[in-house]
């Protein structure tokens, strides 16, 4: 019963053209056949594929997941074979250098394909986001032989990558890691540990696995300053088997396709490494494969948000019960004529537009703080860029789960039945918002490094973008502009008093600004949604205007008003619980709890 997927191809070239810029990415050096015709050949080929090959794995994958057996990983029939196509269709080289084998086009395209294959079969999805960080890591700090010998067959497809980040003890505290690199006389590394929660650390799709691990050279400082980053594949050079074997798959709520692997390194006397970058500096280099995947994950909100919204509109179209209020329909009628119905449905697509719209304006932003010819553009862009991660990966993983949600509730009964899909929906979400640092890690991040480091220099500029759209949409004479405007400007100052909160009482009061940290992330996050939301609205008045796809710019225009009535309205009430809550956060003594 499960509704097949269909990629909103026109949702993102609308947004690629009127809010992320593509004219001003393909005017990029190196990006300069990467405009809207490409984009669109790109998106139509993408969506076909998914389409038609690895979304109907989706729900099979739910039923029989990947398989654990005497160390060997068995992934859901299907996988393999659709991998393969994956790969031979250049999907995984997509935004990687052509001097490696790739396409090199923009992150803007990329994010859109990356958003596809993620709806399609989130699962799926998940080894070749990890092999995209595990590129950008070797791209990053790999020396040119080990760039030269791994980044080409992990671009082809050959192999995957994976990122071996925790361990047993450490969760997400980094500075506990405790795998041990014993150096070698030859310049390699002998790895010593065991790594948990590792996404397709052992698997049947790929020739060779290469795992990016971190571990402590012998002698190495305490903490994260003692932490280095090595690369360890599975096969040898010679052919041989490592000394990193799987001993176990999780069994988990969602993403059951998606093998989690527990991975044992040196059983059997060591298993060879080489040192990627300096000698205990390999968190900076991870974190670059983190926020890559960080990214990522957000997107994948967004695809499953899109991915339930489509299966609820369809349901909600084709289950009939009870007659409309309004007496438009005599008998029993499919429940999308009911308001509360109407009002689901609305919320989900609402915030699935809102935070792709944030999602690829970021990724615009990427690519020119990547390649922009002057240095001052590349640093503005850089700046917004680090600021939208924090929000595309926690508000788009947050509102997936909202969405997935709201998809059960259309559904009614049959929702919580396995077999409509949207009970899958509602469980893969869930990890969205834990794994590649949960949401108020997210949150730590965007108080601590993005808004309190230059005193909310960023934001603020942010704000500023944000107000002069304001009187962009007060000088229109449409009623959804005004009322848009008013919602913003609400949204805008209460996003202002936040940051002078969190700027201005971090030091003194950390505590105070940290009990509203997710608040905040949630705060800034549905002010830039909105804000992008605003710009659609006002660029698709002006197609309207032109006579261009009446019926599409008229569900843009709406849909922009609902979220600014239904969701960006909520934005005061996050800054008084940021700014005045504080205290209620820890009032109640400890032992209380």
């Amino acid at each position: 019963m499960s509704t097949p997927y269909r990629a909103p191809v026109k949702d993102m070239l609308f947004v690629m053209e009127a809010l992320a810029g593509i004219d001003r990415v393909a005017a990029l050096p190196g990006h300069e056949d990467a405009g809207l015709d490409t984009a669109a050949a790109v998106l139509e080929e993408c969506a076909k594929f998914n389409e038609g090959v690895v979304a109907p794995l989706n729900a099979d994958g739910d039923r029989n997941p990947s398989s654990w057996h005497d160390g060997e990983v068995r992934t859901t029939p299907g996988f393999a074979q659709a991998f393969r196509q994956f790969a031979e269709g250049g999907w995984q080289g997509l935004q990687h250098p052509p001097e490696f084998g790739g396409q090199g086009l923009p992150k803007l395209i990329g994010a859109a394909c990356i958003e596809m294959v993620n709806s399609a079969n989130l699962s799926f999805a998940l080894c070749p986001l990890l092999t995209d960080g595990a590129i950008e890591a070797l791209l990053t700090a790999g020396s040119p032989e080990q760039q030269a010998m791994y980044i080409p067959p992990m671009v082809d497809g050959r192999w995957t990558g994976t990122m071996n980040l925790t361990e047993p003890q450490a969760g997400s505290d980094l500075s506990l890691v405790r795998t041990r690199a014993e150096p070698q006389p030859d310049g390699s590394y002998r790895l010593f540990g065991t790594k948990i929660f590792i996404t397709y650390g052992e698997h049947d799709m790929a020739d060779n696995i290469v795992h990016l691990v971190l571990a402590r050279v012998t002698g190495a400082p305490e903490g994260v300053k003692g932490i280095s980053l090595f690369l360890c594949p599975k096969v040898l050079p010679d052919g041989t088997r490592n000394d990193v074997h799987c001993v176990s798959i999780e069994h988990k709520l969602g993403i059951k396709a998606s093998p989690t692997a527990v991975l044992q390194y040196g059983d059997r006397g060591g298993a060879m490494a080489h040192l990627v970058g300096q000698e205990n500096r390999g968190l900076e280099t991870m974190f670059i494969m983190m926020n890559a995947a960080r990214f990522a994950v957000g997107v994948q909100g967004i695809a499953l948000a899109e991915r339930a919204y489509q299966a609820a509109v369809q349901y909600a179209r084709d289950r009939v019960q009870s007659r409309p209020v309004d007496g438009s329909v005599s008998a029993a009628a499919p429940i999308i004529h009911h308001p509360d119905v109407r009002r689901m449905l609305m919320t989900m697509r609402a915030h699935t537009e809102a935070c792709r719209a944030m999602a690829l304006v970021a990724a615009a932003a990427y690519d020119a703080a990547h390649a922009h010819p002057d240095a001052a553009v590349r640093a503005e862009n850089q700046s917004f860029y680090e600021f939208m991660v924090p929000l595309v990966k926690g508000l788009s993983t947050e509102m997936s789960l909202e969405v997935a949600s709201l998809g059960v509730q259309v559904h009614g009964g049959m929702g919580f039945i396995e077999e409509t899909g949207a009970a899958q929906f509602l469980r893969d979400a869930k990890i969205l918002t834990i794994y590649e640092g949960t949401t108020a890690i997210q949150a730590n991040d965007l108080v601590g490094r993005k808004t309190a480091r230059d005193g909310g220099a960023t934001a603020r500029a942010i704000a500023a973008q944000v107000e002069a759209t304001e009187a962009a949409l007060n000088a229109r004479a449409s009623a959804a502009a005004r009322a848009v405007a008013q919602r913003l400007t609400a949204g805008r100052r209460a996003f202002q008093d936040a940051v002078d909160f969190v700027a201005g009482r971090g030091k003194a009061d950390p505590n105070a600004v940290y009990a509203g940290s997710v608040p905040y992330l949630m705060l800034a996050g549905t002010v830039v949604a909105g804000w992008q939301m605003a710009r659609a609205l006002m660029a698709a008045e002006d197609q309207l205007a032109l006579g261009v796809d009446a019926e599409f710019m008229q569900a843009k225009i709406a849909t922009a008003r609902f979220y600014a009535d239904h969701i960006l309205v909520k934005a005061p009430s996050l800054r008084d619980a940021i700014v005045d809550g504080a205290e209620a956060v820890t009032a109640l003594a400890l032992e209380s709890f």
